[in-house]
């Protein structure tokens, strides 16, 4: 059977995950359709997904229609939860986007369609609630069109729009305006059906028509729109039709291909034992094959890794098991096309390749979080523990980010929002049985050079302590390039071990810069290199005190490209989010002011009848206030939608982060704990 793999994906509330459940349901997975409100629904695991009624984690879920086996992928709507979405991005075939047929286009929806559209996935649209008061089908298609993608093609009709009968009904053949439209999508994309088009309508035939939309649909430049109702289940046979018909299925690819996959989640099972969710694109995976896995990310020009590390040991599967009709199989093998859980691969990651590297668009397609807050147990003598649980939540979320400072004892998390907090804090008393607080959600800004900097140390020349020579140059690079690495020495200079180091420190000083933040969109290249050969006595004992040792290199880099990024000097940029605001228009005089006080630049407002849009910009830091004083100004009737756009130089006072480190910007405290170290 082919294989297809499916994501629903939605801005919160849209019905994603009931859909999932009519989906199932309407496969014979499931003999009754869970309630998101009951907490019942099979894809929503977690006791805190059934508490609060929303994903947090992505699920996978196996049907069948006809000859395609479905592996559904349920993901997290609030956008707090946006790098689950990203991490299953990377294995889809296809996609459905929820649109909700009452609220419309919300923010999320964007964020969600601007990425697919930018990563070629393959994607249908379902408008969902049509049974609703206040739904809508002409109107939300054309917001459709405007506001997502014009190569749209309704599929059929509503009928009873906005009651508990409401009907989609498909459209086919015999309707000229349907057939006519479709035509006109199609031939934007494809001159020679354009030219047959256009030569004699009528030699175009439906089954043509319906074979060219199959292919332009696969090719992510065509999108057809369904209307339903995950509740009542009108339109889902329609959907669920279309899915085998116009997704292309996953490549099953050639015998003796080699190994690779992605691993886009990791879990812990009941004895604490990691169990890595893989999608095979290629080869064959089975229980005891040593597997060798890491990641294999590489730079623009292909040369050196842009994130060192890559592969590392193989390890031996030990267990393995494949989705099938609603549950996950034990089997002895996982194929391509597959998604698999793998048990015995003790050091893997979420985003890691296993086997061979896959070219792909790239991993990171969301910004990261923009918030961050210290996360205080209950108990002083329980930091120990909350270290060891934060670091299993990272394993699941990288994201997650955490940051220890050992000087004062504390550990931060980033966050995308206020939510996410609730869910960690909910997590660590549920899972670990630690009590935590939080301190008050800081933003998280970043740096960027705004100049060339150049520093070198020579071994053996004071005042360098080290034995060793490093030289490093500072410059910018373009906007989400992030840090890349050069060499302008000879690799054969210096021992691989050594450049490893000088690579591995200067990414880890980088995490803070001239005034504590990440330091990003930058190109910093090794210029002087040189060390002290292996020495011993003449009783043949390694002499370290005469031969270099990386722990040189390690110690002596920062101190080098600090004084080459104080040179190049670097901006403080923060986060900045786009907004969406719908208000009564009689209060739009007292929400101007409020979002001047919050540093918002808001675009001309726009009359609809009783109610006032407004768009604009505000600062990431304002969002969550803009957010709390809201219902006040509007008497509880404002609606505020945000998502993050771009980041932009600080105004005014320039904002630090508190160092974690041994700050080698001042030279003679680095030292002083660094050499007693040594």
């Amino acid at each position: 059977m082919r294989s297809l793999n499916l994501g629903i994906l939605a801005h919160v509330d849209a019905g994603k995950t009931s859909l999932t459940e009519r989906l199932l349901y309407a496969a014979g997975v499931i003999d009754e359709i869970g309630s998101v409100d009951d907490g019942s629904t099979q894809t929503d695991s977690l006791a805190l997904e059934r508490q609060r009624g929303i994903t947090i984690k992505s699920a996978v879920v196996s049907f069948v229609i006809g000859d395609v086996t479905v592996n559904l992928i349920d993901t997290p709507g609030h956008p707090d939860f946006i790098a689950e979405v990203e991490r299953v991005l990377s294995v889809l075939d296809g996609a459905v986007l929820v649109i909700s047929a009452v609220e419309g286009v919300q923010a999320q929806t964007h964020v969600l369609m601007r990425t697919l559209q930018r990563l070629r996935i393959p994607t249908l649209l379902f408008v969902n609630k049509i049974d609703r008061r206040g739904a809508r089908d002409e109107g939300l298609l054309r917001a459709i069109a405007e506001k997502l993608t014009p190569a749209i093609v309704a599929m059929g009709s509503v009928r009873d729009l906005g009651t508990r009968d409401a009907a989609f009904a498909p459209s086919g053949a015999a309707d000229a305006a349907f057939t006519a439209r479709l035509a006109e999508v199609l031939a934007d994309h494809d001159d020679a059906f354009l030219a047959a088009y256009v030569h004699d309508e009528t030699a175009v035939s439906y089954r043509r028509l319906r074979g060219e939309l199959a292919a332009q649909t696969g090719r992510a430049l065509a999108h057809p729109v369904f209307f339903g109702s995950a509740i009542t289940g009108a339109g889902v046979d329609a959907l669920t039709s279309c899915i085998a018909e116009l997704l292309p299925a996953a490549s099953r690819g050639e015998p003796g291909d080699p190994v690779s996959g992605t691993v886009f989640k990791v879990e812990r099972g009941p004895a604490g034992e990691k169990i890595a969710y893989v999608r095979m694109f290629s080869g064959t995976v089975r229980v005891r094959d040593r597997l060798r896995f890491g990641d294999e990310t590489r730079d623009q020009e292909g040369g050196a890794r842009d994130k060192v590390g890559g592969a590392r040991d193989k390890e031996k599967v030990t267990a393995l098991s494949v989705f099938d009709r609603g549950a996950d199989v034990q089997l002895s093998s996982v194929t391509a096309g597959q998604i698999g859980k793998l048990w015995g691969l003790a050091d893997i990651q979420i985003g890691d390749t296993i086997g061979e590297p896959r070219q792909s668009p790239g991993r990171h397609h969301f910004a990261p979080p923009t918030l961050e807050t210290v996360v205080v147990p209950a108990s002083p003598a329980e930091l120990g523990a909350l270290r060891v649980a934060l670091a299993q939540l990272a394993e699941q979320d990288p994201l997650i980010d955490l940051r220890q400072d050992d000087l004062r004892q504390e550990i931060s998390v980033s966050l995308y929002g206020e939510v996410q907090k609730e869910v960690i804090q909910a997590t660590l008393a549920t899972d670990f049985g630690l009590k935590v607080a939080f301190r008050e959600t800081t933003t998280i800004c970043v740096e960027r050079p705004i100049g060339t900097g150049v520093a070198v140390e020579f071994n053996g020349k004071a005042p360098n302590p080290f034995l060793a020579t490093v030289g490093l140059r500072v410059e910018p690079a373009p906007i989400g390039t992030g840090v890349r690495y050069r060499l302008a020495v000879s690799p054969g200079a210096l021992p691989l071990a050594f450049h490893k180091a000088v690579e591995d420190t200067v990414r880890e000083t980088l995490n803070q810069g001239l005034h504590g933040w990440q330091v990003t969109d930058c190109t910093v290249t090794m210029t002087h290199s040189g060390y002290s050969p292996r020495q011993s006595h003449s009783h043949a004992i390694f002499d370290k005190s005469m031969s270099s040792t990386g722990a040189d290199f390690r110690n002596l880099t920062p101190l080098v490209l600090m004084n080459a990024l104080r040179q190049a000097g670097t901006r403080v940029h923060e986060p900045i989010h786009s907004f969406t605001l719908d208000v009564p228009a009689d209060t739009i005089g007292t929400v101007l002011p409020e979002l001047a006080r919050l540093r918002a630049v808001p675009r001309t407002p726009a009359m609809r009848g009783a109610s006032c849009l407004v768009e604009g910009d505000i600062p990431a830091a304002r969002v969550h206030e803009l957010h709390q004083q809201l219902p006040s100004l509007t008497r509880g009737e404002g609606v505020l939608e945000s998502a993050f756009d771009r980041y932009q130089p600080v105004v005014g006072t320039v904002p630090a982060r508190p160092r974690t480190d041994h700050n080698p910007l001042d030279r003679k405290e680095y030292l002083l704990h660094v050499m007693r170290r040594v």
